[in-house]
């Protein structure tokens, strides 16, 4: 018999609930304490990290690289060495370029005073030329390997640590040339190249006028001269530059500052000469038109006299314009003289016709009949000292802009 008992049925979880101790209470009352598993577990992986050499790498400092940019059209100050962050990518056709040294030539000059028509607004990079290091290939180039040593040409923008351009704009440095060198090759030696020969048509026994002949076209011109035989070469340029043009080659060093070089010239040879390679403009280049035999030819590839200070001087542009030489067909036909232009920069899209040529010179190069002469070499932090020696004309030869300190300069400083 079973008999019901009285009252409430107990719970069966009552008594658990009550012999538990809250949470927090248990929190509160006493800590947790982890396993000992746990405890030795990130201990045993950190010693087998770096038993194994994968000990995690500490962080990497961002990239960062030089690069001078021009800010406004103006003075010297208006270049600016700038740290940039990151390093660029190189897309499909192009190559990184680490790069060791670059060219400073007279459209740069121009472009920094805002005369110069081929460069996009401020702020932009400036520099046609350089020589550096393949650091790292784009999508579908197969032609550069990275740690490839070359030479670059472009429109702007290489006065950088870093640089991408298309492969196209590359070209290998041959065995033995210093980076000094390749950035001081390609603008000058292109330039006077197919002035003399593709215009010029240059042969031998024949005459030439070349005005800044210490500069880097001019003393680029000087060489490729040399390689033809018996050719008289007039070259214009201070007095104190004249020992070192004969050197070069010069046959007759004339004085510009002292003296009238049409009048010099005409002593020697009353005729005139067979080519005047011009890169002033205005007067100078009606002077250069009457200087030529009959069949010479005058190229001219500048405007020089643009640069009569720091700053675009709108005098010198109004008085070179008003002084511009000017000619028509029926005139040219009873004078038998031709006249040429040449613009480096609006080649730049003619790739095979640039390659022919540079691949002459560096043959050339290699028969050691043509070599660049380096003035001076300056970092990029003394830029504004490297346009001022190339703008006031002290230089004979190539102006040179490194991105490091050059290591003879360094350890000057450090004594």
């Amino acid at each position: 018999v079973c008999r019901r008992r009285s009252g409430p049925r107990p719970d069966p979880q009552a008594g658990e609930q009550q012999q538990q101790t809250p949470p927090e209470e248990n929190q509160a009352a006493e800590p947790q304490k982890k396993e000992p598993a746990e405890e030795q577990k990130p201990a045993e992986e950190a010693a087998a990290a770096v038993e194994s050499g994968e000990a995690a790498a500490p962080p990497q400092p961002e990239v960062t690289y030089k690069s001078l940019v021009l800010s406004g059209h103006g003075g010297y100050d208006k270049v600016k060495l700038q740290n940039k962050k990151g390093s660029p990518k190189p897309k499909a056709g192009e190559v990184l370029i680490r790069v060791r040294a670059c060219g400073l030539n007279f459209a740069d000059l121009m472009a920094r005073q805002g005369v110069y028509d081929r460069l996009p607004s401020p702020p932009v990079s400036l520099g046609m030329e350089c020589s550096g290091i393949v650091e790292e290939l784009g999508e579908g180039v197969t032609d550069r390997q990275v740690g490839d040593k070359v030479m670059v040409l472009n429109r702007f923008g290489l006065w950088q640590e870093l640089v991408t351009v298309q492969t196209s704009h590359t070209f290998l440095m041959p065995e033995g040339m210093s980076f000094e060198e390749g950035a001081a090759l390609l603008v000058n030696y292109i330039t006077a190249y197919m002035i003399l020969f593709d215009f010029g048509n240059l042969r031998p026994k024949q005459s030439v006028l070349i005005h800044m002949a210490a500069g880097g076209v001019g003393t680029a011109a000087i060489q490729l001269c040399k390689t033809v035989e018996d050719v008289t070469i007039f070259g214009t340029a201070s007095s104190a530059k004249h020992e070192a043009l004969k050197e070069h080659g010069v046959t007759h060093p004339i004085d510009y500052r002292t003296s009238d070089y049409v009048d010099e010239l005409k002593k020697i040879s009353p005729k005139g000469v067979d080519i005047v390679m011009d890169p002033l403009g205005g007067s100078d280049t009606c002077k250069a038109y009457n200087l030529l035999k009959p069949m010479g030819k005058l190229v001219i590839y500048g405007a020089a006299n643009l640069l009569t200070g720091q700053k675009k001087n709108l005098v010198a542009l109004a008085k070179t314009w008003w002084n511009q030489f000017s000619i028509n067909a029926l005139q040219l036909i009873p004078s038998n003289k031709a006249v040429c232009g040449f613009h480096l920069g609006h080649l730049d899209t003619e790739t095979e016709l640039i390659t022919e040529v540079v691949v002459k010179l560096l043959d050339l190069y290699k028969q050691e009949k043509i070599k660049p002469k380096i003035d001076s070499i300056y970092p990029f932090e003394q830029v504004a000292d490297a346009m001022r020696q190339m703008q006031e004309k002290k230089n004979v030869g190539k102006v040179i802009l490194v991105p490091e300190v050059p290591k003879e300069e360094a350890k000057k400083e450090e004594n």
